[in-house]
């Protein structure tokens, strides 16, 4: 296993639309190892695959405790089938997006249709963080950051802030 650098904003790639996951072998296996490693090395309890550079349908998510077993999930090709009407709001943040947090009000229950990692097809209804992160990563497989549903004025601060240290970085070099 081995741990991927992570895209930041302003970079392009995170507004692609990621592609569906055609097969499950031994790549894919290999790659959601890698992406849990990145994860909790960053440390988050949710990375969608454009985060890494890889424009694919898949995310992993770990929202247990900490003090309690990690209990690693990788979900492939998710798709949220149904959404309840009852808002929820979560101060989210983002690896992203470092050190930006910002509430974001969501569905408070989601279910999501996937595929496992032996290439079984799932069902899992969400709540609670779960929901939210769920949510919050397959916004990233669309191209969507969570910064897209603050404000106009909010967004538009947290891109100038990153285009400004982009610049900076790049001076450097």
């Amino acid at each position: 296993m081995s741990i991927l650098p992570l895209v930041i904003i302003p970079d392009p790639i995170l507004r692609q639309k990621s592609k569906l996951v055609e097969r499950v072998d031994d790549d894919v296996r290999k790659f959601a190892d890698d992406m849990l490693e990145t994860m909790y090395d960053a440390p988050g309890v949710g990375l969608a695959a454009i985060q890494v550079g890889e424009a694919r349908r898949m995310l992993v998510v770990d929202v247990s405790d900490k003090d309690d077993e990690p209990k690693p999930q990788v979900f492939i090709n998710p798709t949220i089938v149904k959404s309840s009407d009852t808002p929820n709001v979560y101060e989210e943040g983002c690896l992203s997006i470092p050190d930006v947090y910002a509430e974001v009000e969501r569905p408070a229950e989601v279910t999501v249709e996937y595929i496992n990692l032996a290439g079984e097809k799932q069902l899992v209804e969400a709540d609670g963080i779960l929901a939210t992160v769920l949510q919050h990563e397959i916004d990233h497989l669309d191209g969507m950051l969570f910064i897209d549903h603050l404000s106009k004025l909010k967004r538009e601060m947290v891109i100038r802030k990153f285009k400004k240290l982009s610049k900076q970085r790049e001076a450097k070099l």
